[in-house]
């Protein structure tokens, strides 16, 4: 499972500028101007072969009672709750405040692994002038610029210190395997039927995942076996029943999931029919897309709609989720048990497509035929000359394609290239990567 790390503090104090930094984006808005961000922001952030999630909060005001403050203080103590690690950004210019005092006894309360960050700090000398905040009482001070990148590498290897995690990058993500029980992950916003799902599977009232702060870490392992199939069931945040956790922690939580999608082979997303297709439906499967992982799509309550509805659903699946055409599509019922089965086909199907094993012989003549059918466009003087494909991953399966001036292949081509190697293969409900090498000239220098 990927680490988590909570950016934490004060309004105006750069936490937005060091998620930008730390997940090499722009993603969070930054201005100066105090109150800026309000909800959480994830990303995902690499240092190294450690892969890690970076939480950005907006400020933080403990005891606030009333207003958007409130609501302020609710979003920033999910994301503590959902962190392993969280790391406490002051304002090193502007000296330590009496709202910096008020976060730091919150925080040490938790007893959760802290780490406390001056931010602007370029420039200063920390011996000197950032002795005051020992004052917070949560250990030394670690100095950084995130607008200049000075002091980010050692302040993330500090953070991730506690956590002993193996240097193997395999190990660290929890890269899927081949071998052993299909990993199955169902990913989906609260309230789409997960939870009455999963029961169905299991036969019994179960309340799958117990949703409480310090527990959303670790993803709910339900082992599962249909038809000779062993499944390592692996549930998301929503797998839980309205009314039984706390109101802090009845929000969506996107850690979880990403976790849970990153460590599976195969994810179940389930849409509501009632409801279309959401902006957080088409986010949950944009970032499936990016992880490369298999997936299967389900539309659930079918039978609570009309017939002008399902034509509507249908319709907002084929235009905001259109990425996802590779993907099997069901219409199903879990309350009912009605169109479960094709459910459970397209999963192994899924799950075969992700691990199918390509021959180089079979992949250079399917892209040999490819290029005598269609060639590549003219790019001023050069045409793209395709050689020789191969093989160069499963789980998302990639092709490598060797050949010269591959820059000015276009995108329209790699798709063509794409369609005929899914339909030789039948890669259907896998995403497919297709990447080219340019061969190198030894005599180009000359």
């Amino acid at each position: 499972m990927k680490p988590v790390l909570a950016l934490v503090g004060r309004p105006n104090v750069g936490k937005s500028t060091l998620f930008n930094r730390l997940t090499k984006s722009r993603d969070a808005i930054v201005a100066d101007f105090a109150g800026l961000t309000r909800d959480r922001h994830y990303g995902d952030a690499r240092l190294g072969s450690k892969e890690f999630i970076v939480i950005d909060t907006g400020g933080f005001e403990p005891d606030a009672t009333q207003g958007i403050y409130k609501e302020m203080a609710k979003q920033t103590r999910q994301a503590v709750a959902e962190a392993d690690v969280v790391v406490f950004v002051v304002d090193a210019r502007e000296g330590i405040s009496a709202q910096d005092y008020d976060i730091a006894n919150y925080l040490r309360k938790l007893s959760k692994p802290t780490l406390l960050v001056a931010n602007k700090a370029e420039g200063m000398q920390e011996g000197q002038q950032l002795a005051e905040f020992f004052e917070l009482g949560l250990g030394g001070v670690h100095a950084v610029s995130a607008a200049h990148g000075q002091g980010i590498r050692s302040m993330v290897e500090l953070a991730l210190e506690p956590l002993h995690l193996p240097d193997d990058e395999d190990e660290l993500d929890g890269a899927p395997v081949e071998d052993g029980p299909i990993r199955l992950a169902v990913a989906g916003r609260p309230n789409v039927g997960k939870s009455t799902l999963i029961n169905t599977w299991l036969g019994e009232e179960r309340l799958v995942a117990f949703d409480m702060p310090g527990t959303t870490r670790d993803a709910i392992h339900v082992p599962l076996e249909y038809k000779g199939q062993t499944y390592d069931l692996i549930d998301t945040a929503g797998l839980r029943k309205k009314g039984k956790v706390f109101e802090a922690i009845e929000k969506f939580s996107v850690v979880k999931t990403l976790q849970a999608i990153a460590s599976c082979n195969v994810v179940l997303l389930l849409l509501d029919a009632t409801q279309g297709v959401t902006d957080q439906d088409a986010h949950i499967a944009g970032y499936i897309l990016e992880s490369g992982r298999a997936v299967v799509l389900a539309v659930n309550k079918w039978d609570a709609i009309d017939a002008y509805q399902r034509e509507l659903v249908q319709r907002s699946i084929e235009t905001r989720l259109a990425f996802l055409k590779f993907a099997s599509l069901h219409f199903i019922s879990a309350i009912k048990r009605q169109g479960l089965g094709p459910v459970w086909t397209s999963i192994g199907q899924a799950h075969k497509a992700a691990f199918c094993k390509m021959s180089t012989p079979i992949l250079t003549r399917l892209l040999l035929e490819a290029v005598q059918f269609q060639a590549p466009k003219r790019a001023g003087m050069f045409r793209p000359k395709l050689r020789y494909a191969h093989q160069g991953g499963q789980n998302p399966p990639v092709i490598v394609v060797h050949g010269n001036s591959l820059e000015h292949v276009t995108d329209s081509y790699k798709r063509f290239l794409e369609g005929r190697f899914r339909k030789e293969f039948n890669l259907q409900g896998t995403p497919l990567r297709i990447e080219l090498k340019t061969s190198h000239n030894p005599y180009k220098e000359t």
